[in-house]
């Protein structure tokens, strides 16, 4: 599996005193990294409570929760640098203080650029968080630094605490109110810099790296790219695409951004992301992958929770209960890919083809058991296989990125690309190509079905007109969405096919570099940038 990169003898930490017990160190630093997962700044299971009573729009929360997303992609190209530039005592307070005050700004503004603004920076201080605590349990969980090991607990950290998020914002806001979430982590942040402040030292390494030589202009740039393709995707439907001014808007901005940022990247010595990284093999492959793959599973947000709210007529407690079907997905995923990918070595496309089968089978299921008295134990099968199919894709594609023969100061790069487009873009783009599939879908049957009942005057003589209009809508949603289910289906089988047919044998082989090694290229990179500045 790869040489032994760890120090002789158990694993320790020496940022932790030694009054703490070593088996415990770890455990610390992952019940930090929880609770920065948890603070999420605008929490998207409350989205129905926040518009009852600030006034916003489901898009503008749908857009805030969204801007957290591309903090936490964009701060990928530099978290080497942070971790290198600030001990891990200084990183967990400065980010806990930041998530503190998005915390209390998201509970208390109705204003919608503040709030996209104030996700988007506490995103960025999110990511930065993780990482500190992740990089330093990484040897701990794997000592030989395999990756495929270490991104099924990421992966399992993640995508849980997502589930369990969205179950404890629901229960909060039903006993109490939506703002209570903020409040209790704001409490749990600041246990955690008390915590921080108790039990971290600041260790320092033998050289504090300086943030010099990072194109912070590129990074806005990117960051303006990213924000307003996910404008056009979360607005699309609500300003009607390009007749709008705004989509039209947001579309020039997003040309304008990306085409300064690839034009700045054919001369400078280090972009913030590097035509290397944009042209890769293995992250070209895994954004089409990403956006297949996640285009097929957008049914989650756009028809699971009109079926359970329209036709099963389940409340929102009801509704965030299949979060935990879902987070039981997740777990047998993580767990599977860890046996299977990590250990046993298993190739990229038999884990792929297993990907691509279980979405097919999530599609097949509700294609052929969508109805209106569907058991809510039904509904365990789908999403429970949904929740695994995608913690594997997910973790595979990962995996590869590191696998790409790329040098390292462009990793970090590829990983800013895979988190937008694994992120931001499967989150956005998808629902918003199906939505928009569904509204036309749907006006269609209404109309055919609308023709049908008018026709039938004897039977629906005695029936008011707005109950008619109501059973034919109902009608017409069930039918487009067994038609859509339908397509996808086929799109999902064909996608398996040629997965099947086309990708090579390669096996996971994602070694991660010493830290050491790391911390000399980084030194190396900052002193030949000072030297031609000087120069």
């Amino acid at each position: 599996m790869g040489e032994w990169h760890g120090t002789p003898g158990p694993f320790d930490i020496p940022d932790v005193p030694n009054y703490v017990p070593r088996r415990l160190k770890p455990w610390l630093f992952i019940f930090f990294v929880l609770i920065v997962q948890f603070s999420g700044g605008v929490y998207l299971a409350a989205a129905s409570d926040m518009v009852g009573t600030t006034g916003l729009m489901p898009e503008d929360i749908l857009m805030a929760g969204y801007a957290m997303l591309v903090g936490m992609s964009i701060n990928f190209a530099v978290m080497f640098r942070l971790k290198f530039r600030f001990s891990n005592r200084m990183g967990l307070l400065i980010c806990g203080g930041a998530l503190i005050l998005a915390n209390f700004i998201c509970a208390t503004t109705d204003s919608v650029p503040v709030l996209v603004l104030t996700c988007f920076v506490a995103g960025w201080f999110r990511m930065w968080a993780t990482f500190v605590c992740n990089s330093t349990i990484q040897l701990w969980l794997t000592p030989v630094r395999d990756m495929s090991i270490f991104f099924c607990y990421v992966y399992l950290v993640v995508d849980g605490v997502i589930q369990l998020s969205g179950i404890c914002t629901v229960y909060t806001a039903f006993y109490q109110q939506w703002e209570y979430m903020q409040w209790i982590m704001i409490g749990l942040l600041a246990l955690m810099m008390i915590m921080v402040l108790i039990l971290v030292r600041p260790v320092k390494g033998p050289m504090q790296i300086p943030l010099l030589g990072i194109d912070w202009i590129g990074a806005g740039l990117w960051s303006v790219f990213m924000l307003a393709f996910t404008f056009i995707c979360v607005y699309g439907n609500f300003y009607d695409w390009w007749d709008a001014s705004e989509i039209k808007f947001a579309t020039l901005i997003g040309i304008l951004s990306l085409a300064i940022n690839l034009w700045r990247a054919s001369f400078l010595h280090h972009p913030y992301i590097s035509f290397t990284a944009l042209t890769n093999r293995n992250v070209i492959r895994a954004t089409v992958i990403y956006l297949v793959f996640f285009t097929l599973l957008a049914t989650e947000h756009v028809f699971e929770h009109s079926y359970a709210a329209v036709i099963l007529g389940y409340d929102e407690t009801n509704m965030i209960d299949l979060n935990w079907y879902v987070l039981v997905g997740i777990v047998v995923g993580c767990a599977f890919t860890y046996y299977t990918f990590a250990l046993r070595k298993w190739r990229y496309r038999t884990m792929t083809s297993i990907g691509f089968g279980l979405a097919a089978l999530y599609l097949a299921y509700f294609y052929f058991t969508i109805d209106y008295g569907l058991e809510k134990e039904m509904l365990f099968l789908p999403l429970f296989i949904r929740g695994a199919a995608s913690v594997i894709i997910s973790i595979v594609f990962l995996t590869s990125i590191l696998q790409g023969g790329m040098h390292f100061f462009v990793f970090p790069q590829a990983l800013t690309v895979n988190g937008f487009t694994g992120a931001v873009m499967g989150a956005t783009f998808g629902p918003a190509l199906i939505g928009e599939f569904l509204r036309h879908t749907v006006a269609k049957n209404a109309a055919l079905l609308g023709s049908v009942a008018t026709g039938a005057n004897d039977a629906l003589a005695h029936m008011p007109v707005g109950e008619i209009y109501g059973m034919v809508q109902v009608h017409a949603l069930i039918v487009s969405m067994k038609e859509i289910y339908g397509w996808l289906l086929i799109v999902a089988i064909i996608s398996l096919l040629i997965i099947m047919i086309g990708y090579g044998p390669v096996r996971p082989g994602a070694i991660f570099p010493k830290w050491k090694t790391i911390r000399k290229l980084l030194k190396r990179s900052v002193r030949l940038y000072s030297m031609a500045i000087r120069q």
